[in-house]
């Protein structure tokens, strides 16, 4: 576990940040001043202040249990420290709620038909379940687990137990009843990082602060008065698909 995106947030965000395409940084729903010395926007235009607060989120997919276990487990995955927000700053809650309602979430775009066989790892995802259904049984099924074996659901358990738990699932160490535990681990890991580093419109990197802490421009049009400058850091601030900027 040393080594585990558990326990080293330095070492999680930099493979999540590199398993996360720029095209999705940009592309999946804000922001701090400037650096001292940094230059003006380009065409004159100041950076705008950070994002209205935004209202208590109320999750549409999730009931009130399923909500307090994705807060809680996102919040163990990126946690906040020293180098930035953590998950539940970011709205990685939000972000994965919100993409309960999309057709990806319901499987529209897999192939679902049977039969369903367990398959080498080189064959892909094998199951019937689509990501709605690994969230509800999975949930369920860690609740029931963590009830069995610490009295408690898994949002009421201690962050040293949490994370006992996740390292658990994330080693298929746990008999989930419905779905297998790795499985619903994979999804919750995937879901987070893309929460995390996704464009605000989607609901996940308030205030950009993730491409903030990567240097991740964002969704910015122009970028040719900086074409042939290697290793030359870029001085803007990320902006937003919908114009937001730090």
């Amino acid at each position: 576990m040393s080594d585990s995106p558990l326990t080293t947030r330095r070492g999680f965000l930099r493979t999540a940040a590199a398993l996360v395409p720029a095209s999705a940084l940009a592309g999946c729903e804000g922001g701090a001043k400037p650096a001292a010395g940094a230059p003006a926007e380009p065409g004159g235009a100041s950076a705008a202040g950070p994002a209205a607060q935004r209202a208590a989120y109320k999750p549409r997919f999730f009931d009130a249990q399923e909500w307090a276990f994705v807060e809680a487990a996102a919040d163990r995955l990126i946690p906040a420290d020293a180098e930035g927000p953590g998950a539940l700053e970011a709205g990685v809650p939000e972000f994965i709620d919100r993409q309960m309602d999309t057709p990806y979430a319901h499987g529209a775009l897999w192939y679902l038909q049977g039969p369903f066989q367990a398959g080498v790892p080189e064959l892909g995802y094998q199951l019937k379940l689509v990501p709605r259904d690994i969230y509800r049984l999975g949930i369920a099924a860690v609740n029931a687990y963590c009830t069995k074996a610490y009295g408690k659901r898994f949002d009421a358990l201690d962050a040293a137990t949490r994370d006992t738990v996740l390292a658990a699932l994330e080693a298929g160490k746990v008999e989930l009843d419905g779905v297998p535990a790795s499985v619903f681990f994979g999804q919750l890991l995937q879901n987070t990082r893309e929460g995390y580093f996704c464009d605000p419109i989607h609901g996940g990197n308030r205030n950009m602060a993730a491409w903030q802490m990567i240097g991740f421009p964002g969704a910015r049009a122009d970028f040719m008065d900086f074409v042939n400058q290697n290793g030359k850091a870029y001085p803007y601030g990320p902006v937003s698909i919908d114009g937001e900027r730090t």
